[in-house]
């Protein structure tokens, strides 16, 4: 079974992680968040479950999970 990708553009991002833009832009050049993947020509977004990935291990972080 093909399992549909859900991608998340800028606003949602900066949604989901409280950031401004150009503090996303500093983490993903840092390598702390995900890149973000072209979908067209000028577009981009992100991989939702790279996202998601992401804040799990934030929050393992802070519980001190390995």
């Amino acid at each position: 079974m093909t399992t549909t990708k859900k991608f998340l553009r800028l606003p949602a991002v900066i949604q989901a992680t409280g950031w401004s833009r150009a503090t996303i832009w500093r983490k993903v050049k840092a390598g702390v968040l995900p890149a973000p993947i072209p979908i067209g020509p000028k577009s981009i977004a992100w991989d939702a479950e790279e996202i998601a990935q992401w804040q799990q291990r934030c929050i393992d972080a802070r519980r001190g999970v390995a």
